[in-house]
């Protein structure tokens, strides 16, 4: 028998009915309450204990849920609350980005403004077996909350035991990756290949869903090829299995990275489901940010390309929508950025993984740039952390005196 949470009512500390769109969903504090109450209980019992509120299962709490919520997937649309969607509408979010969203981009990215991140994609199976490369991937620290963990796998019962395990390190959230398009990942039938299988998907998700006290999100592609667009279909499928939100990059798998995002496609699935709809793809600067919460009507958007060498994106998408002036910080204002970066990756990762971690992040903070390609073949042949650094502050004086180096060009 499942332990259940004592008091449903009493662990919510949420009274009436709990309308699906709505621009507050409960007072700031009892939401607090109820996040942490989901790490003071076990991992199953918060879940059950919301099920049996929301679906009034109790006679001292159906006057309570009354009809407000009957199934997961309305379930998903309550658990939502819980990432404050509602109050994050029209923001920007960091995406997972494998190789380059590790804990010291995603901290610079919240401090320039974004809403929430997402870590690299981590492994199910890997969290199983304990890998300790890919416990790494999922650790974060307290300056990058609001954060979720994101998951990948293709057992549903594997991924949610992952699932329960992964909350001892605490997230706000878990986000299933259903469109990396990655070979070694798809032959594996993870990532994209399960918009190939969408029941599946659903079974992963409603397993998920039902594992841990946390909301759910996911984040899917259009479908695998031209010939198989299902992404309206997949995220159906997923606010019936209970999710909070579902991010949608309109790009095929055959695709990957290349040619345009379909963004009709985010607005159909907007039009088909209440839970929030975060958009992503051609996100390249503050005004792609806005144009797609117009054309959209997306709630939330995500930037992954767009934010590399450029963190400040997410601050800039906020000015334009509060109406300030949107300015490009100076280029000798982004070479001290990646003297930040690359500082921060040696005091986390040590040195020289430090700088090698740093070193993909350092070509996008330097691109069209005076001298950027001399000075990135510099970059790429130091043997340490400090020799980077001297030499960014070098290239830095110069670029303030308006010095330039023999040889050099535009990169």
């Amino acid at each position: 028998m499942r332990p259940r949470a004592s008091g449903p009512s009493a662990a919510f500390g949420i009274t009436g009915k709990i309308p699906p769109e709505s621009s507050s969903f409960a007072d700031r504090a009892k939401v607090n309450s109820l996040r942490e109450a989901a790490f003071l209980t076990t991992p199953s019992a918060l879940w059950h204990s919301a099920r049996d509120w929301v679906r009034g299962d109790e006679p001292t709490t159906r006057s309570v849920a009354g009809n407000a919520l009957q199934n997961e997937a309305d379930c998903g649309t309550f658990f939502a609350m819980l990432l404050d969607l509602e109050r994050l509408r029209g923001e920007a979010i960091l995406a997972p980005m494998a190789g380059f969203g590790d804990a010291v981009f995603r901290s610079l990215c919240r401090a320039e403004g974004a809403a929430l991140v997402v870590t690299e994609m981590v492994s199910a199976e890997g969290i199983l077996r304990g890998a300790r490369r890919t416990w790494e991937l999922a650790e974060f620290g307290e300056e990058e909350r609001p954060v979720l963990i994101q998951l990948f796998g293709s057992d549903p019962g594997r991924v949610a035991e992952a699932a329960e395990r992964i909350l001892s390190l605490r997230p706000d959230g878990i986000d299933l990756n259903f469109g990396c398009p990655i070979p070694k990942v798809v032959r594996r039938g993870e990532g994209a290949a399960l918009l190939r299988d969408l029941a599946r998907m659903e079974r992963i998700a409603r397993e998920v869903v039902r594992a841990v006290p946390v909301p759910v999100t996911a984040k899917i592609r259009s479908g695998w090829s031209a010939a198989e667009i299902v992404a309206v279909e997949a995220a159906q499928r997923l606010e019936q299995a209970g999710v909070a939100a579902v991010t949608i990059h309109p790009r095929t798998r055959e695709q990957r990275f290349a040619g345009k995002a379909d963004w009709s496609l985010i607005k159909e699935a907007k039009k088909s489901v209440r839970i929030p709809v975060i958009g992503n793809g051609d996100v390249r600067g503050a005004e792609d940010a806005l144009r797609m919460l117009e054309e959209t009507g997306c709630d939330l958007v995500m930037i992954g390309r767009g934010a590399l060498g450029r963190p400040w994106i997410f601050r800039q998408v906020r000015h334009l929508r509060q109406g300030a002036p949107v300015r490009d910080p100076l280029p000798r204002d982004r070479v001290r950025a990646a003297v930040r970066h690359l500082e921060l990756c040696a005091a986390r990762y040590g040195d020289p993984r430090g700088l090698r971690i740093a070193k993909p992040h350092l070509s996008s903070y330097l691109k069209g740039l005076p001298g950027a390609s001399q000075v990135k073949d510099r970059l790429f042949r130091a043997a340490s952390a400090r020799e980077a650094i001297d030499y960014l502050q070098e290239y830095e004086e110069r670029l303030t005196h308006g010095q330039r180096s023999p040889g050099e060009a535009g990169g």
